[in-house]
């Protein structure tokens, strides 16, 4: 079952990461000064996911392949991993599109 893990870093800022039903982390997002902050961030991922105009197709400097998807504003809301090839960044849209709008939130928080 797929699940968004929310942690609290050491210096303070709450993140979460989708990981697939597999236990693979397919996005992993900003730090959120408060822990609202960060539900608002997975509920954002939910309801953007599905789009195919969300994801923004994206090469490192070290020429590895990754996304992010952007809420309808254009604001970043999720990072995926790097990735050798362009198929395993699209493969990894795939999942993200599949696992975050039926994903259980796991707060490691409380």
């Amino acid at each position: 079952m797929s699940k968004f893990i929310v942690t609290k870093s050491s210096n303070g800022e709450y993140r979460f990461k989708l990981n697939a039903g597999n236990g693979e982390t397919i996005l992993t997002s900003e730090g959120y000064s408060a822990k609202s902050g960060c539900m608002n961030g997975i509920d954002s991922v939910k309801s953007n996911a599905p789009h195919e105009e969300r994801y923004e197709k994206k090469m490192s400097t070290n020429d590895k392949f990754y996304f992010n998807l952007k809420a309808a504003n254009g604001q970043v809301i999720g990072t995926s991993q790097m990735y050798a090839g362009s198929s395993g960044r699209d493969n990894g849209i795939e999942s993200v599109k599949t696992n975050a709008p039926v994903a259980i939130i796991d707060d490691q928080t409380v």
